[in-house]
């Protein structure tokens, strides 16, 4: 669940945003924090329409929704006027959303170059605004035993391709259900996992840092940051805890989910944290960031 929200009468017309990511069920989505956190607790137990209620978000970015059509929904047609639902062809499968009180100037359900465009379907949505473009995404999964990770590294290059055209146009803001542990400070056990489990491999690492391109190894191509990780440098907390085992009571997790933001826009984070203490109808928590930034 990826939230965004902006405060309108800041100074100067700023707007501050809210992002919030949590994956699994379209009852996910971004929202911003103007309750205390023990209001949105309370809210989250009774359910998804109430924690969207306290966070009141601008944006919500929703992963993982395995819908088949797209939800009609009074309440948040009410709240949302502007809702892009990219649904996959098989049932029940994937599925990624971005719900909007603000209209983009634009529109896409496609990552450009990719040689299979139906398994694009459900993964990714990409709204353009006026100063940036919002990229929300359920990243493919590599999958048990490692048996679609070819399908994860077709994915990769056309997206590595894809948010750097972005942003050679305006700055980027990628979030959603991104698939991969970054480094060993995001799972609880690296080494046992390095190269044998999804999300924790040299091609699905390697790919991420590409992006980032922080060592500026890449001189032409521009720089990434993952915010949450450039706010805790050195903390290991987690957005996802598998359903078995109890991973969640034992902190056993990974962090998978996370805001990706073109360097120049770094400046303008307020916050980002990841909202640990929200349970509620998915494996996944929720985590926001605050931007502020002219619509």
């Amino acid at each position: 669940m990826e939230h965004l929200r902006a405060r309108r009468g800041t100074e100067e017309g700023a707007l501050a945003w809210r992002f919030l990511p949590a994956d699994g069920g379209w009852r996910r989505g971004e929202a911003q924090m103007q309750a205390g956190l023990a209001e949105l607790v309370g809210a989250a137990a009774q359910g998804f329409k109430s924690y969207v209620d306290a966070e009141d978000p601008d944006v919500l970015v929703l992963t993982e929704t395995k819908v088949n059509n797209a939800p009609a929904d009074p309440a948040l047609a009410d709240r949302y006027p502007h809702r892009y639902w990219s649904i996959a062809d098989k049932k029940t499968y994937s599925g990624t959303a971005i719900l909007s009180k603000v209209e983009p100037l634009s529109v896409d359900y496609t990552l450009p170059g990719h040689p299979d465009p139906s398994s694009v379907k459900g993964r990714i949505v990409t709204l353009e605004f006026a100063s940036y473009y919002l990229v929300g995404t359920y990243v493919v999964n590599a999958g048990t035993g490692l048996k679609t990770l070819d399908a994860k590294k077709e994915w990769n290059t056309h997206f590595e391709a894809y948010i750097r055209a972005l942003d050679a146009k305006k700055p980027v803001i990628w979030t959603g259900d991104l698939n991969v542990a970054p480094t060993a400070l995001d799972l609880t056990n690296p080494k046992p996992n390095w190269n044998k489990t999804p999300g924790y491999t040299e091609a699905e690492t390697s790919s991420f840092a590409r992006i980032l391109n922080a060592s500026g190894e890449e001189p032409d191509a521009p720089k990434f940051v993952d915010v949450w990780r450039k706010t805790h440098p050195a903390l290991k907390h987690y957005t996802y805890f598998s359903y078995r085992f109890s991973c969640r009571e034992k902190g056993i997790g990974w962090r998978l989910d996370m805001f990706v933001l073109s360097e120049r826009l770094v400046e303008r984070v307020k916050m980002c944290e990841i909202r640990s203490d929200i349970y509620g109808a998915s494996d996944h928590c929720p985590v926001v960031m605050e931007v502020e930034s002219p619509l």
